[in-house]
């Protein structure tokens, strides 16, 4: 098994990095945002995943250690194989995957190239308890957020739905609230408005 490769970057293609290690020239497959963060001749360290298949062997890389961690649980999904994992990932880069799991919308996820609403709602159902929401509620609490009632948020989430903003995009708009401790729904409507632009 390959945990991670480190060596120096031979070039740069549209689905993959070449990278130098000691002579000899690995392919990674990897998220077009990561892609977009490297040059040729840089020195980086990839932290991978080897996939063996009857008709290939093939290495899918990520910068972050929690890219992985959400590739793995993508490909655990049935329908969902590494390239596909990594198509979701490109599409919703970031907190975005996080954000469209915890929301249940599958409209964010079937954006993916080859990713159906089937399938998307099929990663939302079962990832949606490996996922550990209360960290992550606990990590935005600490970043000077006073937290909401859950009733406060669903009803600003649900009226940016109506507005026409997907589930994902809403949720992250009403998480980023600072604050709101004294704000009734009208008054965090309009703070997460200003979010999303």
């Amino acid at each position: 098994m390959v945990s991670y490769i480190s060596g120096t970057i031979d070039s740069v293609e549209s689905d993959r990095v070449i990278i130098d290690n000691h002579g000899i020239g690995y392919g990674v497959f990897m998220p077009e945002s990561s892609l977009a963060m490297l040059d040729a001749g840089e020195e980086v360290k990839i932290y991978t995943y080897f996939s063996v298949r009857e008709d290939a062997m093939q290495l899918f890389g990520f910068l972050e250690k929690e890219e992985l961690k959400i590739f793995k649980l993508l490909i655990g999904v049935s329908g969902v194989g590494p390239k596909g994992a990594i198509a979701i990932i490109s599409a919703c880069p970031g907190d975005r995957l996080y954000m469209a799991i915890v929301s249940g919308d599958a409209k964010t996820i079937s954006k993916a190239q080859g990713i159906g609403n089937k399938t998307a709602q099929r990663i939302i159902m079962e990832l949606k308890d490996k996922l550990d929401f209360n960290a992550f509620a606990d990590i935005e609490d600490q970043t000077g957020q006073i937290p909401l009632s859950k009733e406060m948020q669903s009803d600003a989430i649900e009226a940016l739905i109506s507005l026409g903003y997907s589930q994902s995009d809403a949720f992250r708009a009403v998480k980023r609230i600072k604050n709101a401790e004294n704000m009734d729904v009208e008054e965090l409507l309009k703070q997460a408005l200003k979010n999303m632009i």
